[in-house]
């Protein structure tokens, strides 16, 4: 492995390789060596960590010399059970968890809910695999594994017509206690989802007692603000994963685990499961917060006795903190294949059917919101290159740009006309004026308040307010203080362009409403610092590249040689082409619709 360990590899143990989770992220619950000596339930002794800066490693040392071993049970005994499933002939199937944008042809690219053929996984990190003829390697914490390996490849994903599935052979043979295959496979996938489940509030409770809590007791070497980067809203997930898992276990029919309903539980916490948008959008800043405080021995140490005392895997903390971030994007996977292999006739059918277009809808918005949240950064950098900005910063009452381009504008009283460069924001638009020499530098001119206007399309001809001829025209009118703006398109498309855009405002301000989406005053002050930061400097800042260095820095060296920056994309994030809008103001790509 090419990057440097900086502890023994501890022995590993066999289990089960079913458990469909990302390799080694999410396999928790089982039984493992304990010492007596070992506080319960993880508590640390108030001596345990003293305030010495080198009590952590003399505490960490004294682990491992006492046989303390809490192996990773993914790694390699799941490794051992699949590549013994494929040496013996069988084939072994995985569920993209997300995206995986590669340029590498040595890379197998694929897009969320792909399913891939594993074939070769030997490597702890990366996996050989095939989708239809194209065969390359893949992360192997990009998948899941799924839970009924003995399905043919043909019948997966099976067909729906009419909105029910198509009743093969294969549906109705009898699996024993006159159980029938999709009974079975029903009932493989009901365990799974109850048995994560379980294994994924114990993970949880690891990080909030195991690591939370000591930190915590570590005020000279953690502030709370610290802390919140880190773990972000982790202990509200736990709380709101705790109630869940309870509902699910209600419904759960221990007899007869085919006959269970959970769809309806789904549906009850489609609201509350909303809190890992917070999460998955602070998550690459707790990488970046982690990365900076581990280059330091004693916070290596004392995260390491941490994870020794609570009696968790063998993996660092910057992994545990990814699970919650897969978790949410297996919802969708695990309700698709439970919807599968459940009879139309089945009491559960519906609210399966609504509970994965419920977790559907939850996963893509957390996708908007983490969008949302990362274009803040660049609408920042925009108004850091507008010379003689006025007023508020856009973020005060903005967080996207919908639209922007060059019209016409004319004003009373002479009616006269002026080129103008406008910016459509939600809630607002802004005007700018181009540089006589210079056209890639703008300049501030005004704005208007779209939440008090409303638009009105113009007729080519003669305008009676304004008693000239307009063509490709529209006008915004104030409703409270009857102002009228005019506005000329060069083209009849361009004009139309702009209608739709104003449409798109006003869906956008009334989604933001429901949805309850805002931007924290913090975040606000952050972005507009680090554009502040940049606007001097001159240096793009490459803020996201230890995140990207996170997800991939264990690559095997056999494996492809080279990693394209930007290759990955977390949440299957769409692919993006990198925009030189500092030299091109006017062609603002990445936020456009």
């Amino acid at each position: 492995i090419t990057s440097a360990v900086a502890f023994d590899i501890l022995p590993l143990k066999l289990h089960p390789f079913s458990q469909s989770t990302p390799t080694g992220l999410d396999c928790m619950g089982w039984k493992r060596r304990v010492s007596s000596s070992v506080i319960a339930d993880g508590a640390l002794d108030k001596t345990a960590l003293t305030d010495d800066v080198g009590s952590e490693e003399d505490l960490y040392e004294d682990f491992r010399s006492s046989n303390h071993r809490y192996g990773h049970p993914g790694g390699g005994g799941e490794q051992l059970a699949i590549n013994e499933l494929i040496s013996d002939g069988s084939v072994v199937y995985a569920e993209a968890l997300w995206d995986h944008v590669t340029m590498d042809d040595q890379e197998l690219g694929f897009k969320a809910g792909d399913v891939i053929e594993v074939m070769d996984a030997t490597n702890k990190e990366w996996w050989w695999g095939r989708i239809l003829d194209s065969e390359g390697w893949f992360p192997a914490s990009f998948v899941r594994l799924r839970v009924n390996q003995d399905e043919p490849m043909e019948d997966y994903p099976l067909k729906v017509e009419g909105g029910k599935e198509d009743d093969s052979s294969s549906g109705t043979r009898r699996f024993g206690m006159g159980q029938t295959t999709k009974d079975q496979m029903r009932t493989n996938v009901i365990n799974e989802i109850i048995s994560t489940e379980r294994d994924y509030i114990k993970h949880l409770k690891d990080i909030c007692e195991g690591y939370i809590k000591q930190c915590r007791k570590r005020a000279d070497m953690f502030t709370e603000e610290q802390l919140k980067t880190i773990f972000g809203n982790i202990e509200d997930i736990y709380r709101c994963q705790k109630k869940f898992v309870k509902a699910l276990e209600k419904k759960f029919n221990k007899d007869h685990p085919h006959l269970s309903e959970v769809g309806s539980c789904f549906l009850e916490y489609q609201t509350e499961f909303q809190i890992y948008s917070e999460y998955c959008n602070n998550h690459p800043n707790a990488c970046m917060e982690l990365s900076r405080l581990t280059k330091v021995n004693k916070y290596v140490y004392f995260f390491e006795a941490c994870r020794l005392l609570q009696k968790m895997i063998d993996i660092s903390l910057d992994g545990f903190l990814l699970t919650p971030v897969q978790k949410i994007c297996k919802y969708p996977l695990q309700l698709a294949e439970l919807l599968k292999y459940t009879n139309p006739q089945h009491r559960d059918f519906k609210d399966v059917e609504a509970a994965l277009n419920a977790m559907k809808n939850v996963a893509r918005l957390i996708n908007e919101r983490k969008r949302r949240l990362e274009n803040i950064d660049k609408i920042a950098q925009w108004q850091s290159s507008i010379e003689d900005w006025e007023g508020e910063d856009v973020l005060v009452r903005s967080s996207e740009l919908i639209y922007s381009g060059e019209l016409t504008k004319i004003s009373h009283p002479q009616a006269k006309s002026q080129q103008r460069m406008f910016f459509l924001f939600d809630h607002q638009l802004v005007c700018c004026k181009k540089d006589l020499l210079r056209r890639d530098i703008l300049y501030y001119k005004s704005r208007i308040n779209m939440d008090d206007m409303e638009i009105l399309d113009v007729e080519d001809g003669k305008d009676k307010d304004f008693n000239i001829s307009v063509k490709n025209a529209f006008k915004l009118h104030c409703r409270d203080t009857e102002e009228v703006h005019l506005f000329c398109a060069k083209k009849p498309e361009q004009k139309q362009r702009w209608l739709k855009a104003f449409e798109n405002e006003r869906r956008q301000v009334q989604l933001d409403q429901e949805t309850g989406f805002s931007i924290t005053e913090v975040q606000k002050k952050q972005a507009m610092l680090n554009a502040s930061k940049q606007h001097h400097t001159g240096k793009p800042k490459a803020v996201t590249r230890p995140y990207y260095d996170f997800l991939m820095r264990q690559k095997h060296p056999t494996l492809p040689t080279t990693l394209p920056q930007q290759q990955v994309f977390m949440l299957a994030e769409p692919k993006r082409k990198p925009s030189n809008f500092w030299q091109n103001i006017s062609r603002l790509t990445p936020f456009r619709k």
